[in-house]
């Protein structure tokens, strides 16, 4: 801790004091001619708590002579001789501020030798010395700053362009022809803004690019106000009616079987797990269950042609091929593209989620289908639906046991909510 001034002269030293040397140069007077030159030499009597004359080393700059410094101790250091103590002293002008610190690595002791005129004695005052520093007031807040990038790189050039190779000059040179001039592009500046204006005030706001993005999912069409699960996706949305109409054939058919395995076979394909645990599950209750309408996924497994439906009637067949094939220019021969593939597919997990009161499991689907239980997941989020673990309530409201409650299923739920798009960061 740095102490208060001390109180009194002694807290003060003026510049006469600062200066004031070992070597002391006496004047004679007329008067002193026959008197005695031999002078006494004592020891200081100030205490030890005083604060006598000091030196001090000022580098090119000295203080005017009325100049009055204060000197300052720590606490602790009270009492201490004052030769011995940490001090510092300190004074400014108008315009400089000086301080300095006792140097105590000298490698010796200094004495002022004090001689008051008319006097025999001469004092010998032990001393400290201050290296003294400055400070000027105008430039205590400037904050000198480095060179910025523009001055390292023009530095670097004339570097380059001195002692460079002619690889490295050549290379200085391409880029100041190609470095565009700012204060040119000053005038033209207000121009391109306005161009950029008015090509921007027609672009879509990021709700309706969402709504564009959800127009064009390879969905059937929705209902997105929908409150119900059940009305999100409309039955004929699904279906159409003529499709709709030509399966009262084949559920006659099914209704009139004697049993499970003749009911299995009248259908286009009988191995689906999905459709023999529904079917069985429909016949066994003592009404069977209308909600169970039927739309076979082997028409477009793999990109290949829906012939294998060949057991449904000829207008479903007819519909199919309309809605999710496509013939080539100069052919006659539907073909079923990815996005075909993908909108049939997605037209059957909506008729799943009919079924399974909006609660499908995903990975019986998938294991029926033969693709991947990530790509059938990512179908049914495109759908609006998410993949998780049934609670007990969905539980007990769709009579499941407690078996199943660690399977995920793809849950459907209003208001529909699609997933976001997820921007993907270049490596």
């Amino acid at each position: 801790m740095v102490g208060a001034p001390q109180p009194g002269r002694s807290g003060k030293l003026s510049r006469d004091l600062l200066l004031e040397g070992a070597c002391l140069r006496r004047k004679r007077s007329p008067s002193d001619a026959d008197e005695s030159t031999t002078l006494s030499i004592e020891p200081t009597s100030l205490s030890n708590a005083q604060i006598g004359p000091v030196l001090a080393s000022f580098p090119c700059v000295i203080p005017p002579r009325d100049t009055a410094f204060d000197t300052y101790v720590r606490e602790e250091d009270e009492g201490k001789e004052f030769v011995k103590r940490l001090s510092t002293i300190a004074g400014e002008t108008e315009t400089v501020e000086f301080f300095g610190s006792a140097n105590e690595d000298l490698g010796s002791r200094y004495f002022l030798a004090l001689h008051r005129p008319g006097s025999s004695k001469l004092i010998l005052q032990p001393t400290p010395v201050y290296l003294m520093s400055r400070q000027v007031k105008a430039f205590k807040a400037f904050k000198p700053t480095g060179p910025g990038t523009l001055e390292h790189a023009q530095a670097r050039n004339k570097l380059g362009e001195a002692f460079g190779t002619k690889k490295a000059k050549a290379a200085i040179r391409a880029h100041e022809r190609n470095k565009v001039d700012v204060h040119a592009m000053e005038d033209v500046a207000g121009v391109l803004q306005d161009r950029i204006d008015e090509g921007t005030e027609n672009l879509p706001t990021q709700e309706k690019m969402e709504d564009m993005a959800n127009a064009a999912r390879l969905i059937p069409p929705y209902n997105a106000d929908a409150k119900r699960p059940q009305d999100i996706y409309p039955l004929h949305n699904i279906i159409p009616e003529p499709e709709w109409a030509a399966l009262d054939g084949l559920l006659h058919k099914l209704k009139n079987a004697t049993d499970d395995r003749s009911r299995i076979r009248l259908l286009p394909n009988a191995r689906s797990d999905w459709l023999r645990q529904h079917l069985m599950l429909v016949y066994s209750a003592p009404k069977p269950n209308s909600k169970l309408t039927h739309s076979r996924e082997e028409c477009s497994r793999e990109g290949r042609t829906i012939e294998r439906l060949a057991p449904a009637p000829e207008a479903i067949i007819d519909s199919l091929l309309g809605r999710f094939t496509d013939t080539p220019r100069g052919s006659e021969k539907a073909q079923i593209t990815s996005e075909n593939e993908t909108s049939l597919l997605t037209h059957l997990f909506s008729l799943c989620l009919r079924v399974d009161d909006y609660a499908t499991d995903t990975a019986l689907i998938a294991s029926d289908l033969r693709i991947s239980p990530a790509r059938v997941n990512s179908l049914f989020r495109s759908l609006g639906c998410t993949i998780g673990k049934l609670s007990s309530q969905d539980l007990n409201r769709l009579g499941l046991p407690e078996s199943v409650a660690l399977q995920k299923r793809a849950i459907l739920k209003a208001p529909l909510t699609f997933p976001k798009s997820r921007l993907r960061r270049r490596a």
